[in-house]
């Protein structure tokens, strides 16, 4: 282990299951390296263990003296070489700042009262990145996103509970709903980038009427038709089998990474063709009809690990990562358990990571969808 008094971050993991919160969180203490001198934890626990996340933390608290932690709720979370789904589960992060290099915010709901309190710490601290976790139940979530990067200027990373119980966002010492989280000061070295679930099967055409949630007409013809033609004759007759597996994709205006909003496809209305997606959408939005299978997102995801490595700086290793993953990818999406662990450790080797199966991913400020979002600190 690294001397304490290096001023370099020093992180370690660990996961532990259990039949309750309690030996869950022993678990994961049994195989925690205790860090000297940690003062920054991130906490994800299955919804097995929703109304237990406050205990939960306050043994963790007391055991591994960090005081500041952040986390919420997955329908699975991950670790270094696991991920572990229907079950009482835990996975932990905890690490060690330079002391003020960190900074708890939140819980954020109706406004941004509490960035006046840390303006000061803002100031002296610009923060590249913030890792932040939201409650989808919230309705003013995608624009406190947007309002936060606006206000801080910093990179937001992170992801939405996911939840069949109780909705539980971790910050500090309080549970609660809303968004909060922490930003880390600008000298802090990290690497976040995201992978997309789905490949683009047709060009990028435009919204020519709409309502809400409902797509009439794309480049001015009935959206259905529009949709059978992208997809292709075998799908397009019989249309009962591409739920799950076309997808609309919203692309991003001003971005130039190709990155993509991926939505469901709610509805289809046969007598007027019309499609109904999972986001409310206006005239003269762009929009990509997509294929979500496991190869394309394998390939991206492999895509995105290689330039990750490619950026680290010229012998540097990861010391620790976040990986955010949607509920809709692991097994479910690749056929096997572990398949994104895996293929983390085998392009950037093996470092302390925690991780959860979330409802919503969010980069750059925006939530997305099937998609994973991994930030390494270096």
């Amino acid at each position: 282990m690294e001397d304490p008094r290096d001023d370099a971050p020093l992180f370690a993991s660990a996961t532990g299951i259990g039949g309750d919160w309690s030996g869950a969180a022993k678990d994961c203490l049994d195989h925690l390296t205790l860090v000297p001198g940690a003062n920054f934890g991130v906490l994800y626990v299955t919804d097995h263990l929703a109304d237990q996340m406050g205990s939960v933390a306050t043994l963790l608290r007391g055991v591994t003296g960090v005081r500041d932690w952040v986390g919420t709720v997955g329908l699975g979370v991950l670790g270094t070489g696991v991920e572990l789904f229907d079950r009482p589960a835990i996975s932990v992060l905890i690490g060690r700042l330079p002391d003020g290099a960190a900074r708890l915010l939140g819980p954020l709901t109706d406004g941004l009262a509490p960035l006046d309190a840390v303006q000061p710490w803002l100031r002296d601290h610009a923060p590249l990145l913030m890792l932040m976790h939201g409650d989808p139940q919230h309705a003013r979530l995608p624009g406190l996103l947007t309002d936060v990067a606006g206000r801080t200027g910093g990179f937001i990373v992170g992801g939405l509970t996911a939840s069949r119980g109780e909705q539980a966002v971790l910050c500090g010492h309080d549970t609660g709903p809303g968004l909060s989280g922490v930003m880390f000061d600008a000298n802090i070295m990290v690497a976040t980038a995201l992978t997309q679930g789905c490949t683009p099967i047709g060009p990028v055409r435009t919204i020519t009427r709409a309502d809400a949630q409902v797509v009439m007409e794309i480049d001015g013809a009935p959206a259905l038709s529009v949709l059978k033609a992208d997809i292709g004759p075998e799908l397009a007759g019989d249309l009962r089998r591409i739920g799950g597996l076309i997808m609309a994709g919203l692309p991003i205006r001003g971005d130039d990474r190709g990155d993509r909003l991926v939505r469901d496809l709610t509805a289809i209305d046969l007598e007027r063709g019309w499609i109904a997606i999972g986001e409310t959408v206006a005239d003269g939005q762009p929009i990509q009809f997509c294929r979500r299978d496991a190869q394309a997102a394998e390939a991206d995801l492999v895509r995105m690990l290689d330039g990750l490595k490619r950026r680290l700086p010229p012998g540097r290793e990861p010391r620790a990562g976040i990986y955010v993953t949607c509920v809709a990818r692991g097994a479910r999406l690749f056929g096997r358990q572990g398949a994104e662990i895996d293929l983390i450790r085998d392009h950037l080797g093996d470092f302390p990571l925690t991780g959860f199966a979330a409802g919503g991913e969010i980069s750059n400020a925006q939530l997305y969808g099937y998609t994973g979002v991994l930030t390494l600190f270096l």
